[in-house]
């Protein structure tokens, strides 16, 4: 993944595909908490993003800014804001020097210094030539997100490309390989990783001059904008929870007025911010597929905590704890989650519900549905004409949204309280369809 964050980056992008270009530079400047002069230099940025992800293709085929940041919803078939994981975020001389390791170590394996030797002789004179400490920092990222592997043996270590299983598939392999992962990608969570992967294939298969039409078979709609943006944060998360260690980060809730604020490192720059500092234990992250939105549901001060990640900036880690500290946390989020439809920590209630089934359809669509989403629920009470179901669920709130929408196959029994709310927000919805 990215060696650099780019929270301002994914904020950014985040409200200019919600808000369908809808804000001025004004408002748009007001409502993520930077400056009009940040607003410019963030679209630059960008620019420069699109326009180095293209450089190969012809330049009757690059994508103009304003064609990979499509603002109608309809003509979207692609994630279009991958483009910020295939950048990677990194600086100039970076992208450069890591360019010219991965050459090198392309075509045998090398040591540190040796990779240094050509680092100094080859990187253009106008970039600062980098240090031992330098290159070794980027063999170790390159080591961790598995692009590299290190040789056994003794020191002095020696690096090279792992990519052994591309050689040793043959074309039809590849092909295969190529299908899978497009498919996963496109319908698995989470997906940065894969779509990462099946560009490299198609890279590699393009090189060998393979047909086009035979490395795009499919064409997928993507339905969730912002879903990919929030898995940058994700596999920091995860990684904390593997090494139980705590995280710190600035949080905006989705109630608030800002979703963004620098990081400033000159106290006397130091401003207000609209977010809050936490300092927590991350314990499960959590997809809601529903919405396309991602959970961290973790420990702190205040006992189990929730977050969006798209509410996440300046994520660091922090201490670790004990593994039986850690263990005792899970065991607590287990237990308050264990009748939870998704997150919520409320008391336990059981919710009955009577669905009727389709007239004139030999397969029963709404029993499939229930049986196939309805989670540890049961059908206790069946007949010829409909069936009921129970679930014993902390809170209501987050199963409604299921249960309204099976809209008339739907009655609510218990609790009293939620068929009040329900008869309440169907009449609601009468009333928008009330001739005028």
């Amino acid at each position: 993944m990215a060696k650099e964050s780019f929270d301002k980056e994914i904020q950014f992008l985040r409200m200019l595909v919600l808000t369908s270009g809808a804000y001025n530079r004004q408002q748009f400047s007001e409502r993520l908490g930077i400056s009009i002069h940040t607003f410019d230099k963030t679209i630059r940025r960008l620019k420069e993003i699109v326009s180095s992800t293209y450089q190969h293709l012809p330049q009757e085929e690059r994508k103009e800014f304003a064609e990979t940041i499509r603002f109608s919803y309809y003509e979207s078939t692609d994630p279009m804001l991958l483009f910020l994981f295939r950048a990677k975020s990194l600086k100039e001389s970076e992208s450069q020097r890591i360019t010219l390791l991965l050459a090198a170590m392309n075509e045998q394996a090398l040591t540190a210094m040796e990779l240094l030797d050509i680092c100094c002789t080859s990187q253009s004179s106008d970039l600062s030539l980098p240090d031992e400490k330098t290159i070794r920092s980027d063999l170790k990222y390159l080591e961790e997100v598995g692009v590299i592997s290190r040789q056994a043996g003794a020191r002095p270590y020696r690096y090279r490309i792992q990519n052994d299983l591309i050689h040793g598939l043959s074309n039809e392999e590849l092909y295969d390989l190529y299908d899978f992962v497009d498919v996963m990608a496109n319908t698995q969570v989470p997906s940065v990783q894969g779509y990462l992967l099946r560009d490299g294939l198609k890279k590699h298969i393009t090189r060998q001059q393979a047909e086009k039409q035979a490395i795009e078979p499919f064409l997928y709609k993507y339905h969730y904008y912002s879903r990919i943006l929030d898995e940058a944060h994700l596999f920091t998360i995860l990684s904390a929870i593997r090494s139980r260690r705590k995280v710190r980060f600035l949080y905006f809730s989705p109630k608030s007025e800002k979703s963004y604020a620098s990081k400033n490192t000159n106290p006397l720059f130091e401003r207000d911010t609209n977010g809050k500092v936490e300092k927590t234990l991350p314990l499960k992250v959590v997809y809601d597929h529903q919405y396309g939105r991602w959970y961290l549901l973790s420990n702190s001060r205040e006992g189990v905590r929730k977050y969006r990640l798209e509410g996440i900036t300046q994520i660091e880690e922090d201490e670790s704890v004990d593994e039986d500290v850690f263990e005792n946390r899970i065991n607590e989020l287990h237990a308050k989650i264990q009748y939870s439809w998704l997150i919520d920590t409320g008391q336990p209630v059981t919710v009955r519900a009577r669905f009727y089934n389709p007239e004139g359809s030999a397969p029963n669509f709404v029993r499939e549905r229930v049986m196939l989403q309805g989670q540890w629920g049961q059908i206790v009470q069946e007949d010829e004409h409909s069936f009921i179901y129970e679930i014993l669920i902390n809170g209501t709130t987050e199963i409604k949204p299921w249960l309204r929408s099976f809209g008339s196959s739907c009655e609510i029994l218990e609790p009293v309280q939620l068929r009040r709310e329900m008869i309440a927000e169907w009449k609601e919805i009468q009333a928008y369809y009330e001739s005028v």
